[in-house]
């Protein structure tokens, strides 16, 4: 059991001066939910964006929250979707900010109803015409039960093999949305088949394909290093996958902040996810990468300040093109977002 309460290093390292301010930041991943003991909201993710890093917009991921309590079962999830753009629509007003929170949106379906998840899509498209891109529905799977603990909701087992998987995979591409794909790095080569099965899809692959090593000693966290390095480099060959580099403060990684009561600040961090984060580069190249905060899951190891200034950090030597990209270009192509006017809003509000 962790020592650190749910989130509890959320507002660690505020004190931090803020590393290279200028640069604009499309945050491609993070969560807004209400539940028993756990609460993110728009309000509690606008107080760590005004922490000082330049976050101009962001992706909105589901978590299954918000979702209809009644009516036909392939449509409750549309009700993420409504949240999420009714929020976006509230951010444009400039009132809370010039952060354009959700400014796209990543929603959840079934993937196992096969043709019947049709409904959910165009449903979600209607709900959010200008923002909705994608779904997510987190594949992670291991033979070991106690590995799969932190999830708040359990994948089926070979999710991405499944036939109704498949079914209802055909069905992304010729409406224009994206797969978001959460797997660990054993998963990898079936991410690259499904890549390969359906070449017009685009796989947004979560949190640099999760090198598991919880609960691993020195050897085992090597092995797995090597083979999750291996499997990144043969996914990255499909061009159809784009990586998102972040989510280094889940429990997965077994990088041990998590379970600290002391401050941690960005240089430990970075000294830690830089292998990871520089291997995961080097296979995609920079405009094929994205940077994410994956908040507030990752406020279980660390601050959001700390968080954005470990990735400017590790990527300090690269060009100023490369940065662009790597901090919003990508993310801004892939997901269809134009943030001009917010990042002149912003400057503006800074002034």
């Amino acid at each position: 059991m962790s020592k650190v309460p749910p989130y509890g290093k959320v507002k660690e390292g505020r004190e931090e001066e803020i590393l290279d301010p200028e640069i604009a930041i499309l945050d491609s991943h993070h969560h807004l939910f209400d539940r028993p003991h756990l609460r993110y909201m728009q309000e509690d993710y606008q107080d760590d964006v005004n922490a000082g890093h330049k976050i101009i917009g962001t992706v909105y991921i589901e978590t299954q929250a918000f979702a209809r309590v009644d009516g036909p079962e392939e449509l409750r999830p549309v009700g993420e979707v409504e949240f999420a753009n009714g929020l976006a629509n509230k951010m444009t007003s400039g009132v809370y900010g010039p952060c354009r929170v959700a400014a796209a949106i990543v929603g959840y379906a079934d993937m196992t109803t096969g043709d019947r998840v049709a409904a959910t899509l165009d449903a979600s498209i209607a709900a959010a015409p200008q923002r909705f891109r994608g779904i997510r529905q987190i594949a992670i799977a291991h033979p070991d039960e106690n590995a799969l603990r932190f999830l708040t909701h359990r994948p089926p087992p070979d999710l991405l093999k499944s036939p109704a998987f498949r079914a209802a995979y055909r069905h992304l591409a010729p409406r224009g949305l994206s797969f978001d794909a959460t797997v660990l790095h054993h998963q990898l080569p079936e991410l690259a088949q499904l890549a390969d099965d359906f070449p017009d899809t685009l796989i947004v692959l979560n949190h640099a394909g999760l090198a598991m090593a919880m609960d691993s000693g020195p050897q085992a966290r090597e092995e797995g290093f090597q083979l999750w390095r291996r499997n990144m480099k043969e996914l990255a060959r499909r061009p159809n996958v784009v990586c998102k580099v972040g989510g280094f403060g889940t429990s997965y990684w077994g990088f041990g902040f998590n379970e600290r009561t002391d401050p941690i600040g960005f240089r430990e961090l970075s000294a830690a996810w830089r292998p990871y984060v520089e291997t995961a580069i080097e296979a995609f190249g920079a405009n094929r990468c994205m940077m994410e905060s994956n908040y507030p899951n990752d406020g279980r190891s660390c601050g959001f300040v700390p968080l954005w200034n470990a990735m400017k950090y590790i990527v300090q030597s690269y060009s100023a093109e490369e940065k662009t990209a790597l901090f919003r270009g990508t993310a801004e192509k892939f997901y269809r977002v134009d943030l001009s006017l917010a990042e002149t809003v912003h400057e503006k509000t800074r002034a």
